[in-house]
């Protein structure tokens, strides 16, 4: 009998609202998680280890891990000290490095991991990728998605604003990187998966046609969702592609290029968003973008964000070099220092009036 759906990768457990955190433990003792109750949680020695306090108490079979920073080194000691623990599963309480850290840690030691992020920077934090800093630089690493996501919109709301920021700015991302993914299919017969860039898409359009703001609870919610849905996408297609494209060549190239003085990755995917819609001929939704992107406090101009024009250029010639074998937007073009100064100048113009 032939296959008539298909399994989707996606936790078993969804949980977006205020006050989630107060119920983390009923959360945990579900028995596809924690049988137990022996669980190792990671936190960091800032939110996480704020939150610790808190949490403790109502968790009794945990062992708590206090996590350096968002290292490869990080992830792997974590992995060697939780191995011999017997445990059910692995939390990962904290911003996106502890996260990145625990989801490498559980993939590592085979255990579920559930996501307990303490901001909505990116939409790392349900994804199928852990980013982790080497010595190479940063790498991405394939692990399995979170078992359970738990966001507390009140915690999410004492984290500092340029984190929802930075949220926001990679989850609008996706319609860029959704319309490089149809472009090539258009010219390479690329596959498409239609079911990852529908949530990819709309998780996108979600956050960009909201009409609230980073200090309201709706708005904070369908971000959330947004973040989740995105992560989700990825483990649907098997890779980055319905949340990564050019505009996440763009935020690369800024990494790589200016280590000390890149701006956060949501600002970066924002801004190179912008610009890749516009260099598509998309200059009316490249303005729209753009303005909500202002609105929210995000850069739309690299001055914005300390670098002059000229970098910029830099950066987006760069940019398709970090992603070899990703055709996006740039790829297409093949746009030459002068002819992506004369873009530039174009869109600056066009966002600006």
């Amino acid at each position: 009998m032939p296959v008539l759906t298909r399994l989707i990768p996606s936790p078993v457990v969804v949980d977006i609202r205020p006050g989630a955190l107060d119920d983390l433990a009923s959360v945990l003792s579900d028995q596809r998680i924690s049988h137990s109750g022996k669980l190792a949680v990671a936190v960091s020695n800032g939110s996480g280890a704020r939150l610790r306090e808190r949490i403790a108490p109502s968790l009794p079979g945990a062992t708590w891990y206090e996590v350096g920073g968002g290292t490869l080194d990080d992830a792997i000691r974590l992995a060697g000290a939780i191995k011999a623990g017997h445990y059910d599963a692995v939390v990962g309480l904290g911003g996106g490095k502890i996260i990145d850290c625990a989801k490498f840690a559980a993939a590592r030691v085979g255990l579920p991991l559930v996501a307990v992020p303490t901001n909505l920077a990116h939409d790392g934090l349900c994804s199928p990728v852990a980013t982790l800093d080497n010595d190479a630089g940063r790498g991405s690493y394939g692990v399995p998605n979170p078992i359970a996501v738990v966001i507390d919109l009140d915690v999410i709301r004492d984290a500092p604003a340029r984190f929802v920021r930075s949220g926001i700015g990679d989850a609008v991302s996706n319609i860029s990187a959704i319309a490089d993914w149809e472009l090539a299919n258009r010219v390479n017969g690329e596959k498409i998966d239609g079911l990852a860039a529908a949530m990819a898409r709309q998780a996108g359009e979600a956050v960009l046609r909201h009409p609230g703001g980073i200090g309201d609870n709706d708005f904070l919610q369908v971000l959330a969702e947004a973040l989740v849905l995105s992560g989700i996408a990825m483990s649907v297609s098997g890779d980055s592609r319905p949340s990564s494209g050019a505009c996440h060549e763009i935020n690369h190239a800024f990494d790589l290029l200016f280590p000390k003085r890149a701006a956060s990755h949501g600002e970066q995917c924002g801004l190179g968003a912008a610009f890749a819609m516009y260099l598509r001929g998309a200059h009316e939704e490249s303005a729209y973008m753009a303005e909500v992107l202002r609105r929210h406090g995000l850069p739309v101009l690299p001055e914005e964000i300390g670098f002059t024009v000229d970098e910029f250029v830099q950066v987006v010639e760069f940019a398709p070099q970090t992603r070899p074998g990703r055709y996006t937007i740039l790829e297409h073009l093949d746009l030459k220092t002068n002819q992506i100064k004369d873009i530039y100048s174009d869109y600056a113009k066009a966002i600006s009036s």
